[in-house]
């Protein structure tokens, strides 16, 4: 594990060594909604092909902030984001989704008129011929929209509905999938089914980047951690060594990270 990272300081020579190869990198992220107020201050992160990745931290931290950058949705000021080594900074959406990232945001994630199909179709508008290899694909993990497949997305509970918004998300065949919030306002019942099916997401070869309030779960399933504070990484290393760590627990989990020990 290692702590906030400084230019040039031991922790940076790491994130530096460790992000090689990575599928999805940022370096020094500053960025924000307004000019000269900035939410992310340097903040460093990667993602290794196959990884499933965990970023939490308190309230106001920038978790949510982060994915938005990485996906063209928040003004990045200084720093870099590649994706495959190739630099994608400050792309739009559209075009990131076509070079391989899926994003499901936290909440109005689906198009409640439209049917779990239309929905999926939507998902791969840009590649309107792959259709139903994706839908194939996609209800193979998540076979309750393929029985359900002509049922209006506005009909469905909110565990549902996110099932469809990832599966929306995995229509255009991402190498990597960024969730924020996925079990944010679930029952805790949904909650575990949403991460059972991130892991399964995970496990068919999609890389996953999800921001996570719940750190406890978030920590339990995810490869490696990431805590943000202020806009930066303060720790980063394994699930279980965020969740084990005496400074991570007392200052970001408390009692959520004792149980997950």
């Amino acid at each position: 594990m290692s702590g906030t990272t400084e230019p040039d300081s031991p922790e940076r020579r790491a994130h530096v060594a460790g992000a090689e190869g990575a599928v999805l990198r940022a370096d020094n992220l500053i960025a924000g909604y307004l000019p000269g107020v900035n939410i992310l201050n340097g903040a460093d992160f990667y993602c290794q092909p196959g990884e499933l990745v965990g970023i939490i931290g308190p309230n106001g931290a920038g978790k949510s902030t982060l994915l938005k950058a990485l996906f063209g949705l928040v003004k990045i000021h200084t720093g870099q984001v590649t994706l495959k080594g190739e630099a994608i900074t400050n792309k739009r959406a559209d075009q990131l989704v076509a070079q391989g990232i899926g994003f499901v945001p936290q909440t109005n994630n689906v198009f409640p008129s439209l049917t779990i199909e239309e929905n999926l179709e939507m998902g791969c508008y840009q590649a309107p011929k792959t259709f139903q290899d994706r839908f194939d694909f996609v209800t193979d993990l998540f076979p309750t929209l393929g029985t359900r497949r002509k049922q209006r997305a506005g009909s469905l509970s909110g565990g549902e509905r996110q099932m469809v918004a990832m599966g929306r998300a995995l229509m255009m065949d991402p190498s990597v999938l960024l969730l924020d919030e996925p079990s944010a306002g679930l029952s805790p019942v949904m909650q575990d089914e949403v991460f059972v099916q991130t892991r399964k997401i995970n496990q068919a070869g999609v890389s996953v980047v999800m921001v996570e309030q719940n750190a406890r779960r978030c920590l339990q399933i995810c490869d490696r951690g990431y805590v943000l504070d202020q806009g930066r990484s303060a720790y980063t290393g394994t699930g279980r060594s965020l969740a084990d760590d005496p400074k991570v627990i007392e200052l970001y989990l408390g009692t959520l990270g004792k149980q997950a020990s």
